[in-house]
């Protein structure tokens, strides 16, 4: 087993996530390799503790209470070009891998642009935007099981859905992933023209987790909730955005359960106008989790 890195105690999560929530985690710790964080899985296995992976802290709301385990932020971020293909690590931006791919003429992740997870995490979600999503050029993923063996997983043993992969319900973690892209000498006019359309449409001033609800089969989850009337809703410091509906912002100092509040009130009020049930696309993260 690799050396692994030394853990910190009371780590705040706020300061890791993207909507400024979270309380403390019992142990905090970084993961550099691909090694690395395989090793600190094995040893969280063996030692029947509880652990979370993160990336860059989006799509997910922390608990007030924080994390009554181990986090560990994926710091593996090599990106290592080829013949119009790509391998990249887990915790590398994915907004930065589309702008890079795009400025060399390469069509296929041009959406990632503006979202501001990692590698890791997009795969983990099957993330998407503008009609494409992470799997279409995916090849593969490197994989770390509960028991920190490494495995190389073809996109074919895979599955994936709107906004889901088949790493739900696995143990372990995302190490990196292999992606092919095309030739396409629109590539780059494309990639800008979605940065430019999320920058004016979207509320990047403020601190959020993306969007907060799954479109539903018909429709757009935040036309609906702008349709009912719901933009500036708020509870304490959490905020419908009145930029985007499927946005929930914190304007100030926010708890989880504030937004947690407000999320079933829109919920509510989205149910009794349109009777549509929206389901939440960003993942709650409990303050106790089986490892």
């Amino acid at each position: 087993m690799p050396h692994l890195p030394s853990f910190e105690e009371g780590k705040q999560l706020s300061a890791l996530s993207t909507f400024g929530i979270g309380g403390p985690a019992r142990y905090f710790t970084v993961a550099q390799s691909e090694e690395e964080l395989a090793g600190l899985i094995a040893h969280c296995h063996q030692n029947n503790l509880s652990y979370l992976v993160i990336g860059k802290g989006s799509n997910c709301l922390f608990d007030d209470r924080g994390f009554d385990g181990l986090v560990i932020l994926n710091k593996i971020n090599f990106c290592r070009f080829g013949e119009l293909e790509v391998e990249v690590g887990a915790g590398y931006s994915f907004s930065l891998l589309g702008a890079q791919t795009a400025r060399k003429g390469w069509a296929g992740l041009e959406f990632a642009s503006g979202i501001p997870g990692s590698v890791g995490g997009a795969v983990y979600m099957n993330a998407g935007a503008n009609g494409g999503e992470t799997v279409d050029a995916l090849v593969s993923v490197n994989y770390a099981n509960e028991k920190g063996e490494i495995l190389c997983l073809p996109k074919e043993e895979l599955q994936f859905s709107y906004r889901h992969s088949s790493f739900h319900h696995k143990k372990g973690a995302i190490l990196s992933a292999r992606f092919r892209l095309t030739l396409c000498s629109e590539a780059r006019e494309k990639q800008l023209k979605i940065v430019d359309y999320r920058t004016k449409t979207q509320p990047y001033g403020d601190k959020s987790a993306g969007c907060l609800f799954r479109n539903p089969i018909s429709g757009s989850a935040g036309a609906l909730i702008d349709q009912c009337g719901l933009k500036g809703l708020a509870v304490g410091g959490a905020e419908v955005s009145t930029l985007h509906g499927n946005f929930i912002v914190n304007k100030g100092n926010a708890t989880a359960e504030q937004i947690v509040q407000l999320v079933v009130l829109v919920q509510q009020k989205v149910k009794e106008k349109t009777g549509i049930e929206l389901e939440m696309e960003v993942r709650r993260i409990p303050y106790q989790e089986n490892c």
